[in-house]
């Protein structure tokens, strides 16, 4: 009896409760690492090329600890992205209430999965070998119950509360907190056409996947920190990898570039502002908001309603934003009404707005200076 009691207590490892919490954060953690370097730059984005070996060693764990099925989660997310924040994206807390994407994430997930049309028509590319077929897809559950044996056999009864621990990590942070909150609540670096958001600066706790904003910005990129005071650890795990020469990443967005002698509105700006118009985007909407802080302060001091500047700006704004949202837009149509735009940014009596289109536009270019 004592033996089958110390059994049930402390399973076959006889771990003392420091190195369960261990364990747990650990395993948890690769998890993690799994579902945001695999699924989601890997697969669902193409954004790093891994190694047969390591994509291999990312699937079986995610087969363990998750029961997810990689065609359905690349499937899922890609038509977030082809669909964010309308009536048919999967899990847009904009449309479906952020209490109903936070607690039901996971959920949201299982019935898009019984969608075949969705795996049809965005679950291209994905794993369909032998194994892929006969056991990751077609036995997606007995995985997760295999590891629930293994944790109790390891640790004893408290392998149970290991467990739903480590079941319950990803649906609630990755499909909860990430398209839910991050969707709803946080700082943005980009103006992207969403609501996407950047939670914490410090991408460690669901490997990088808080800073959500970035990669709606730029989302075949396999870095997701932005900022230098962002970190992506699952960029870094990826650079590892690289080093090593078992990943592949794919080419980083390239940076805006300025040449201090240019002053023409040409093809050459057009292609440059298509490059970092998110980033341009959210740097003139800050620019917009701080000139009305100073003229409404203005105002203030001087006792006569600026409402003319005021609207001026705004205007100068939404045209701005509104040239980059013609789809059908031609490069002549584009450079035109970019000249235009910078000539009447530079009348509008408007230092902010003035130094911009001198500075931040007319010396754009994508050629190397």
């Amino acid at each position: 009896m004592d033996a089958v009691y110390n059994f049930l207590q402390y399973g076959l490892t006889g771990w003392s409760w420091p190195a369960l919490v261990v364990f747990t954060l650990a395993t948890t953690h690769l998890t993690i690492a799994g579902v945001t370097i695999y699924l989601h730059r890997c697969q669902a984005h193409r954004a790093v090329e891994l190694h047969p070996i390591v994509s291999h060693i990312f699937r079986f764990w995610l087969w363990l600890s998750t029961g997810m099925v990689t065609k359905e989660w690349a499937s899922i997310h890609r038509k977030h992205h082809a669909k964010c924040e309308t009536a048919e994206d999967p899990h847009s807390p904009q449309t479906r209430g952020l209490p109903e994407v936070l607690w039901r994430g996971a959920e949201l997930y299982r019935v898009a999965s019984k969608d075949q049309e969705i795996m049809d028509r965005y679950g291209h590319g994905c794993p369909d070998d032998w194994i892929e077929r006969k056991l990751y897809s077609g036995h997606s559950a007995l995985g997760v119950s295999l590891y629930l044996i293994a944790d109790v056999l390891l640790f004893g009864v408290a392998g149970v509360a290991i467990w739903a621990v480590q079941m319950a990590w990803i649906p609630f942070f990755a499909a909860g907190v990430i398209n839910g909150i991050g969707h709803f609540w946080g700082y943005r670096n980009f103006k992207s056409p969403d609501t996407s958001t950047n939670l914490v600066p410090w991408g460690i706790l669901i490997g990088g996947e808080e800073l959500h904003n970035n990669h709606h910005a730029n989302a075949t990129s396999p870095k997701l920190s932005s900022k230098w005071y962002e970190f992506d650890i699952g960029w870094l795990y990826i650079r590892l990898l690289s080093f090593v020469g078992l990943a592949k990443p794919r080419s980083l967005p390239a940076a805006l570039t300025y040449n201090p002698s240019k002053q023409d509105i040409d093809a050459d700006t057009v292609a440059a502002v298509l490059r970092g118009k998110y980033e341009l985007l959210a740097r003139l909407s800050k620019l917009a908001e701080s000139a009305q802080a100073s003229l409404e302060k203005a105002r203030v001091q001087q006792g006569r309603l600026q409402c003319d500047l005021v609207k001026r700006a705004t205007d100068l704004r939404n045209e701005f934003e509104s040239i980059w949202a013609q789809r059908s837009l031609s490069v002549e149509q584009a450079v035109s009404a970019l000249a235009a735009w910078c000539q009447r940014a530079e009348a509008s009596g408007i230092a902010a707005f003035q130094e911009f289109s001198q500075r931040s536009i007319r010396r754009l270019t994508v050629q190397p200076v």
